[in-house]
């Protein structure tokens, strides 16, 4: 047994932390089959157990584990029992913008994560384009899950270094289209400070806190909608969250967006929920060009 027994022992010691998300931690008491220990230990069918392996949902020894291994005993077990799920019925290669021999752009779906999360390594746009192209693509930045439109991922690592460096230079332009509930004009700059925490919804002030992050977007074309009012935005700074969190400080929160106020529904023909916030245009240098990549700027309402 190693130093962290005292808070795993055994199977009938099984710990509750993230209980609310399903999380179960545990030390095997014998050796086995994964899908064996998962029954012997929390009850799982051998289905259940299999299913959550091929999601990525089951940790030994803090590493994903996604093979059925026989594993020998006291190994720490991490199970994801309630892991999130995605839609994921998409025509994949249908959503690449664009590609060469360095990256990707792809039109990722409202409703999905960007990257693997720490319990569903399949169910994400980063995932998905990798399986569709047979070759393991590499992230570059992030869309929130609720946020559909352009994003890019590299197939070489050296593409990766050339990308974040742009985005810590702010050499890199990204543009949004948003629609909003409020049909008042909004100012053409919003600059809001965001609080330090990892939880959402974020939490934002009008004055300067000391560690806040700075939050500034431009509001560069506005109009009015019967539903609300359509914006475009240029993103200067590139929190999480983050356009969502301002939009919603000045009493306009994004149509369907909920968690920020919304107070009705954005109808996609897609298979997962979603809201009216779309990566529509970016611009980007590689080798001796400026690269620009467009998607429609208009919602289906």
């Amino acid at each position: 047994m190693n130093d962290n027994s005292d808070n795993f022992k055994t199977a009938t010691d099984i710990s509750s932390q993230g209980f609310e998300y399903g999380v179960k931690h545990f030390y095997n008491p014998k050796s086995g089959i994964v899908t064996e220990i998962l029954f012997n230990t929390l009850g799982l069918a051998e289905y259940e157990a299999t299913a959550l392996l091929n999601l990525g949902a089951v940790y030994v020894n803090n590493q994903r584990l996604m093979l059925n291994n026989h594993l020998a005993e006291n190994q720490l077990f991490r199970v994801h029992t309630k892991p999130r799920r995605y839609g994921i019925d998409y025509q994949w290669l249908h959503l690449i913008v664009y590609e060469n021999s360095d990256f990707i752009v792809v039109n990722k779906p409202s409703g999905l994560p960007s990257h693997p999360s720490v319990d569903n390594a399949i169910e994400n746009s980063l995932t998905q384009c990798s399986l569709a192209l047979g070759t393991q693509l590499l992230i570059t930045h992030r869309l929130d899950t609720l946020t559909e439109g352009l994003i890019v991922y590299a197939k070489k690592s050296e593409f990766v270094k050339q990308f974040n460096w742009q985005l810590q230079n702010r050499l890199i332009e990204k543009f949004y289209c948003a629609v909003v509930e409020s049909k008042n004009p909004l100012p053409s700059k919003l600059i809001h400070y965001m609080e330090p925490s990892p939880r959402a919804p974020k939490k934002l002030s009008d004055s300067y806190q000391e560690n806040w992050a700075l939050c500034e977007l431009e509001i560069i074309e506005q109009r009015a909608l019967q539903s609300g009012r359509w914006l475009k935005i240029n993103l200067i700074t590139g929190r999480t969250h983050q356009i969502r969190a301002q939009l919603a400080h000045t009493q306009s929160p994004i149509l369907g967006d909920t968690l920020y106020g919304s107070q009705s529904n954005y109808q996609t023909a897609r298979p997962s929920p979603g809201i009216a916030l779309r990566a529509c245009e970016m611009r980007f240098n590689w080798g001796q060009q400026r690269l620009c990549f467009n998607l429609s700027e208009d919602f289906d309402l």
